[in-house]
């Protein structure tokens, strides 16, 4: 988001805490007219910088979900044959490849703590597997 002024990155920052906020209300918010801001929402749209709007419905399934990430350190090569695996674990939501001290980032959702723990266990059983840490994720405070 190179280029942007404070005011665009405030703009941007006010609706994605509230992205139903009225124009008058973010222009209150910034210190600036309502032309300016919805000037500015048109050419942030323009120029592909705020791709989209959308509401989120919050699932009432995730109320009860036991959610986390896992980061997992592999053995050598063993990168392909673990992603093959794990492809096939339907508590794995997402799977990234990262750098740094962990090769791989799983995101899990659990319909319970001991779906997650049996999760946790075969992930321990896992060929190529040589580390893992996990954490559950206790509420969202930005999506």
């Amino acid at each position: 988001m190179d280029g942007l002024s404070d005011v665009d990155r405030a703009l941007i920052s006010e609706l994605r805490r509230d992205g139903r906020a009225p124009v008058s209300v973010l222009a209150d918010r910034l210190g600036v007219s309502r032309a300016t801001v919805t000037k500015r929402i048109d050419r942030l749209t323009a120029e592909g910088v705020i791709v989209g709007f959308s509401v989120r419905v919050r699932n009432p399934q995730e109320i009860s979900e036991i959610r986390a990430i896992s980061l997992i350190e592999l053995f050598g090569r063993a990168t392909s044959q673990v992603i093959a695996e794990l492809r096939g674990y339907p508590e794995i939501t997402a799977l990234h490849t990262t750098n740094g001290a962990w090769d791989l980032v799983a995101e899990i959702s659990c319909r319970d703590l001991q779906e997650f723990d049996a999760l946790l266990t075969r992930l321990r059983g896992v060929k190529g597997i040589m580390n893992s840490e996990t954490s559950l994720l206790l509420s969202s405070v930005v999506r």
